[in-house]
């Protein structure tokens, strides 16, 4: 009996190489990696229903999901997650020396609704009351002018969001000056080049994190993993499947991340960092399942729907197919 041949679109993460170089197979699956970055897989995953699984933006699901128009159905698998206080950009020149200082400024996004973004607006009322009313958002690609929000919005009365100038930029605006800020998931260009008025609002973004981590005990979802819901439909089995490879293939990235006989990434002191994520946030500190991110995901759909970002109040296990809400144990 031949297995389904499958096509899977997820970005070239260590926590994958397991599963795209063969170490790990797929129970009952032959499958065909496509290794892209995050912005292609979610435009051709919600424009197109491109693939067969494929990691999806954890925002742009829940508003899908909201609406009932989903084409896929996700597991509780989080291919990628990440503290946002490295998210924020702005200019030197402006007086903005603290969260609360962008009350009133003009901040570029390069989506208003990317997952990243809420996370960053959650923490930045919460924290320090600074309310997506007090802010002017602009929206404009990082690099592309042309680069639209997948997602139609329906914002609170009192959000104002405009469309940067046409054939500009947020990276461009941001140089020059003409606006006061940029959030979003990836540096701007600009940053990256050493623009000597761009810097993170956070002096130390790594420091901030911990102590908000340790305050809010929430380490961010970014992306979860989906499958198209005719396969589950037709393959019952395959929900099942797919959560325990990745699992298997997370296992083993971070055995190896843990054997520093030979580093396995091109970066220093990774040792370290890998003990003090342990000491922080504990053992399993990227967890997969739904038990253990029932409490993130629920504090994340809660944010979302008060933005008006989806249509209704998703409850955290509306997201996922009811095959992988649990676990077999031995």
């Amino acid at each position: 009996m031949s297995k389904l041949q499958l096509s899977i679109a997820v970005g070239n993460y260590d926590r994958m190489r397991p599963l795209i170089d063969g170490d790990v197979q797929i129970d009952g699956v032959d499958p065909v990696f496509m290794l892209q970055d995050p912005e292609e897989i979610f435009f051709r995953a919600f424009r197109h229903a491109d693939y067969d699984i494929c990691e999806l933006s954890l925002s742009s699901y829940s508003v899908k999901t909201a609406a009932g128009t989903s084409p896929y159905i996700a597991v509780p698998v989080f291919p990628s997650r990440a503290f946002r206080h490295s998210s924020i950009y702005v200019r030197a020149d402006r007086g903005i020396n603290r969260p609360e200082d962008l009350k009133g400024k003009r901040i570029g996004v390069p989506e208003y609704q990317l997952t990243a973004n809420v996370w960053v607006r959650m923490f930045l009322e919460e924290e320090y009351g600074v309310k997506a009313s007090d802010i002017r958002w602009v929206r404009g690609g990082y690099e592309d002018p042309t680069r639209v929000e997948k997602i139609a919005l329906k914002l609170p009365e009192g959000v104002v969001l405009e469309n940067a100038p046409e054939g500009r930029t947020i990276s461009n605006l941001l140089a020059e000056g003409e606006i006061d800020g940029v959030i979003g998931p990836r540096a701007p260009s600009c940053f990256d080049r050493g623009h000597p008025q761009v810097k993170y609002l956070f002096v130390d973004p790594q420091k901030a994190a911990a102590e908000w981590y340790e305050r809010r005990n929430l380490f961010p979802i970014m992306h979860t993993l989906g499958i198209r819901k005719s396969l589950t439909e037709q393959h019952p089995w395959l929900p099942g499947a797919i959560v325990k490879a990745f699992e298997k293939s997370k296992e083993i990235a971070l055995a190896r991340l843990s054997d520093t006989s030979a580093t396995k990434v091109t970066l220093p002191f990774i040792e370290d960092q890998l003990r003090n994520a342990r000491r922080l946030m504990g053992h399993d500190f990227w967890s997969y399942g739904f038990a253990e991110n029932e409490k993130v995901i629920d504090r994340f759909l809660a944010q979302h729907h008060a933005e008006g970002l989806s249509s209704r109040r998703v409850q955290p296990a509306e997201l996922f197919h009811p095959a992988s809400l649990e676990r077999f144990k031995i």
